[in-house]
């Protein structure tokens, strides 16, 4: 086989690998590395229909964004120049997939299924992933630690429109939140961007059109 026909090969395993991954996110629940923070909560009261209601909207909204997340990752792990910088993204998507299966176990509980936009966001976000990538790695690293911090303020956001009473949603939106800051902190330290004050505005922009959607739909 010539280094060619090789490489050639290796980029054709690895978008099938991709699109086997996405398959996968979007339409398969998978197992997660780490226990499943809401299994620690003891029983609380019953949630009423409103709580309920909202609790699964929120939820909703937070699997899609982790949707978009595991895309994004794997779009910018795979354009990252460096291999060691993308191995690190790989590393990240895997506690990305862990906040995955949460948010999915949780509208389990709760009677309600994922937004059905899922693959626009997947599509949308592995697609910027790459855009990030091609960029360079400073701005791939920028890029991701701009996101995290965005995510980090969301999931604050949400822990204070959570019912009091639903320390199961909690307890797994917490454990999101330490892990998004550890990722943000990670690109910092390995000498990320910053990213201009109008892709920080686009970027802000883009999250509320897709929290908006994938709280109703």
């Amino acid at each position: 086989m010539t280094e060619k026909a090789f490489r050639t090969t290796t980029l054709s395993d690895r978008i099938i690998e991709e699109f086997d991954r996405a398959l996968n996110n979007i339409f398969c629940k998978q197992i997660s590395s780490r226990d499943y923070p809401a299994a620690a909560q003891q029983a609380s009261p019953p949630l009423g229909s409103e709580q309920k209601r909202k609790a699964a909207g929120l939820m909703r909204v937070n699997h899609a964004g982790e949707m978009a997340a595991q895309a994004l990752y794997q779009g910018q792990s795979l354009t990252a120049r460096d291999p060691e910088l993308s191995k690190k993204l790989k590393s990240a998507s895997i506690e990305e997939a862990d906040h995955l299966n949460w948010c999915r176990n949780r509208l389990d509980e709760l009677g309600e299924s994922p937004s059905r936009l899922d693959p626009l966001w997947y599509a949308g976000s592995f697609a910027i992933g790459m855009v990030a990538g091609i960029a360079g790695d400073r701005w791939n690293l920028g890029f991701l630690a701009e996101t995290e911090h965005q995510v980090v303020r969301h999931l604050e956001s949400h822990l204070e429109m959570l019912p009091d009473n639903d320390a199961r949603s909690r307890a797994i939106v917490s454990q999101m939140k330490i892990d998004e800051q550890g990722h943000a902190n990670l690109a910092e330290a390995l000498g990320a961007a910053k990213l201009p004050q109008p892709v920080q505005q686009a970027m802000q922009l883009t999250s509320k059109i897709m929290t908006t959607l994938a709280e109703k739909v």
